[in-house]
């Protein structure tokens, strides 16, 4: 299982391609703070409300100096299909390798109904201007997670 991420960590450096097959950079966002969140799949009602509710909120975190990044494993053309369904403003990027969700600890070890298996760690990684790790949340809920970040940093 990957290691998790703490306070003062440097973010891992990583390149995905968005919903359109353009390259996201982490190194793009250097100088504004960056939501970097980790959701398990698009197009799933969980990760519908999650994505809904940081599109809801773009403008206000944008005000705040933050830019989003959801990460998911799912390939670019799913990630368009999710964006135009949902008219989601959030720039959504894809890791079917799942590197980068390892390189986060957002990918690991997770139970469901009795069962274990691996899987997509649902988690919010806020990374400050210069690339560290300002707050790390694993194993979040999809439901109220947007507003309690916005709470959480005082927005």
């Amino acid at each position: 299982m990957s290691e998790r991420l703490q306070p003062g960590d440097t973010a891992p450096a990583f390149t995905l391609p968005d919903a359109d097959g353009n390259e996201v950079s982490l190194a793009d966002h250097k100088g504004r703070k960056t939501i970097v969140y980790f959701y398990p799949a698009a197009l799933t009602p969980g990760c519908t409300k999650q994505a809904c509710d940081f599109t809801d909120n773009l403008d206000l975190l944008a005000a705040a100096g933050y830019d989003v990044i959801g990460v998911s494993p799912d390939k670019p053309e799913k990630l368009a299909k999710f964006r135009e369904k949902e008219n989601l403003k959030v720039t959504l990027v894809g890791d079917p390798d799942k590197k980068v969700l390892e390189a986060y600890g957002a990918f690991g070890e997770k139970k469901n109904y009795g069962k274990t298996y691996m899987g997509v760690i649902r988690s919010t990684i806020v990374v400050d201007e210069e690339g560290k790790v300002e707050h790390a949340l694993y194993n979040v809920r999809a439901t109220g997670h947007v507003a309690k970040i916005i709470k959480d940093l005082g927005i």
